[in-house]
């Protein structure tokens, strides 16, 4: 997510201003980024136990309070009654058992209008006071554009969920929900690193360690992805013993569906497979951009470090959450961890691609 954000001061005093403001801009978004970290952990919570379709309409700029009357607590339960997770999986629940999974997804989609009110109030606000620059402004009005796609998709996600004969969301859906997530997240921490660490000249990286960062980062956004089908088909329900997927290297069954493209997204299975190779391919990967940056020495040392070490421990995560068969717990940080797997690539991405005074 290359950013190039140069801008050469007309003036010392200038310059002052500029770098006062980004300051200012900067930590905005990192605050907005740590907010977007603790909307995904909410996600799959909300996913975990099942709580995604418990509120059947979507409003974006109203629904701030939750229920304050008996009647409508009965009107939302009832419409929670029509639909197929009711009638198949929750036939049966009382109005306090819809209590129960109503409040997880109101706090996510709470946390969801917070965001966009922070972001769009601290926007106004660092234009007005002259901080955020005209320069930014586009990128900024990008994200926002972005932040309410993500708003629309999430709606879009939870609308499959409502088909006939269907009990939880699409899983096409909801990996496409995820992954905007996890590019607005990006784009904002990027952004915030352009401002706190300006491009100057000096000495380059070593292209191979370069490489084994990219490499690293880039096999780790597609275990992430690869993950959201995990998450959407429930692939880690099955075949809950490692290295082995039930005694055999390669899973039986990886080719049972037509056409074979199908398989990569439907096949648990193939599914979990996958996701498995993916994340040991990131796993070698950030071994290996670790000891180069060993040997590459400061600057680079530690972003690159912390790399490979939160890749190593959302492995080691992975793990422990498929052997204990995906509890709300181990699964909800297994994904939050994620994000932060993927900040780490941001910040060693960012360092490893300018050049360093």
């Amino acid at each position: 997510m290359p950013f190039d954000t140069t801008w050469p001061p007309l003036d010392a005093d200038a310059a002052d201003r500029d770098r006062a403001g980004d300051g200012a801009v900067a930590a905005w978004l990192m605050i907005v980024a740590a907010m977007i970290v603790v909307m995904i952990a909410l996600g799959g919570a909300t996913r975990l136990t099942g709580s995604g379709l418990s509120i059947m309409e979507w409003r974006p700029l109203t629904g701030w309070l939750p229920p304050l009357s008996e009647a409508e607590w009965n009107r939302l339960f009832a419409l929670y009654r029509t639909i197929p997770q009711y009638l198949e999986v929750n036939r049966g629940m009382d109005l306090a058992g819809f209590k129960e999974i109503f409040w997880l997804e109101y706090l996510h989609r709470l946390w969801g209008k917070l965001i966009g009110v922070a972001f769009a109030g601290g926007a106004i606000l660092l234009a007005l006071t002259g901080r955020l620059r005209r320069s930014l402004w586009p990128r900024i009005g990008l994200l926002f554009g972005l932040g309410a796609l993500q708003g629309l998709l999430g709606w879009f996600m939870v609308a499959s969920g409502f088909f006939p004969h269907r009990t939880a969301v699409s899983p096409y859906r909801l990996t496409m929900h995820l992954g905007l997530a996890f590019v607005i997240f990006a784009a904002v921490l990027w952004t915030a690193l352009d401002l706190l660490r300006p491009a100057r000249r000096g000495e380059p990286p070593p292209r191979a360690l370069k490489v084994a960062v990219h490499a690293a980062g880039g096999f780790a956004v597609l275990t992430m992805l690869a993950g959201g089908f995990v998450a959407g088909t429930r692939a880690g329900f099955t075949f809950n013993t490692f290295p082995l997927m039930d005694g055999r290297l390669f899973p039986a069954g990886y080719a049972d569906l037509s056409p074979f493209v199908l398989n990569f997204f439907e096949n648990l299975a193939a599914v979990q497979f996958n996701h498995r190779l993916l994340a040991t391919l990131a796993l070698v990967a950030a071994v290996l951009a670790g000891a180069l940056a060993l040997r590459a020495g400061s600057p680079w040392r530690l972003p690159v470090l912390g790399l490979s070490g939160a890749i190593v421990l959302q492995y080691v995560l992975g793990i422990a959450t498929l052997l204990a068969v995906v509890p709300v717990s181990l699964g909800t940080l297994h994904q939050t961890m994620a994000v932060l797997v993927l900040g780490a690539f941001v910040i060693a991405a960012h360092r490893v691609r300018r050049l360093v005074a």
